[in-house]
């Protein structure tokens, strides 16, 4: 209010242009207090997602450190978010299911094509609690380089399922090199095996063919299962948080910023990238939020949602 008002009072008062009149001014003052405000409140619904306030404070740490260094190290190559607040944050007609979403475009000049985070918490009728944390990095088809994910997947206090991945955009079998530049070179499957070492981890097999079909070899789906809430949370803290920042530091370093030599990528390679991509995430949509958001949080916040979403994906 105080730089509205200054504005206001420095400006100059003889005979007033029909730019400069007062209904005119009015106007864009009122224009730029609506602007400030949603700003505000964009920024308020960006803690807020950053409060992922249902999980344990290990757990917390972890997706805030993670969201951070991707926002740090991607600060100019991010645009804000646009999304409108009913869906940035948004509950079933109950209140037994609620969601906070962030999607981040990149930049025209940026190989990002965007950074989606989101938490989910939902009362099951048996009495427990689902609470689903992920974060995602999708490139776009300037780059072939792999993508990003990271989801954690709880509906115990002492057990929970980890999916922690650079998924593939070429097949590997016909592409030798790919797998050798991003999985082979890079050291990706140290972390799957180390995490395995560890007492009370197993692996994790998805129901979904699709899903098992979408992730790399060297993915960490894993299912954690811990004597108590502390022994989880030891595990969480001591391997599988330095394991997700690793991870994440391979891609923000041989993928993101990868050198620009590596990123050529011809006309037809691109066009099959963006087929493949589209396809991936067309499918990801039909098997896992058109089928369990109008359950969690009935049809109407569902569509606008799933819509809006679709909308980024570059799938409508």
């Amino acid at each position: 209010m105080a730089i509205l008002c200054n504005t206001l009072y420095s400006s100059p008062s003889p005979s007033l242009s029909p730019l400069t009149s007062p209904s005119r001014f009015s106007t864009k003052l009122k224009t730029r207090a609506q602007s400030q405000s949603m700003e505000h409140h964009n920024d308020h619904l960006q803690r807020k997602f950053m409060e992922f306030p249902y999980v344990s404070p290990t757990r917390k740490q972890l997706m805030v450190d993670l969201m951070s260094t991707i926002e740090d190290r991607l600060q100019s190559q991010l645009l804000p978010c646009t999304l409108s607040p009913d869906v940035q944050s948004f509950k079933n007609p109950n209140g037994s299911a609620e969601a906070s979403l962030l999607i981040r475009s990149g930049d025209k000049s940026s190989p990002i094509d965007f950074v989606i985070g989101s938490w989910i918490h939902c009362k099951i009728p048996t009495g427990v609690s689902l609470n689903i944390t992920s974060i995602s990095g999708f490139l776009n088809s300037s780059t072939k380089a792999p993508n990003f994910v990271v989801e954690l997947i709880q509906s115990s206090p002492k057990s929970l399922v980890l999916i922690l991945d650079l998924p593939h955009r070429k097949d590997l079998v016909l592409n030798p090199d790919y797998l050798k530049e991003y999985y082979q070179d890079t050291g990706l499957d140290t972390h799957r095996q180390s995490l395995l070492k560890v007492r009370g981890i197993e692996p994790y097999v998805s129901p979904s063919l699709f899903v098992r079909s979408a992730f790399s070899p060297t993915a960490s789906m894993l299912k954690i299962d811990a004597e108590e809430e502390e022994k989880l949370e030891e595990i969480l803290r001591d391997y599988v948080s330095p394991a997700a920042k690793e991870v994440l530091k391979v891609w923000l370093e041989r993928c993101v910023d990868e050198d620009e030599e590596k990123r050529v990528v011809k006309e037809e390679e691109k066009s099959e990238l963006d087929r493949r991509d589209k396809s991936f995430r067309k499918k990801s949509i039909e098997e896992d939020l058109d089928l369990q958001f109008p359950r969690m949080f009935g049809e109407e916040v569902s569509s606008r949602v799933v819509y809006a979403i679709k909308e980024a994906f570059g799938v409508l």
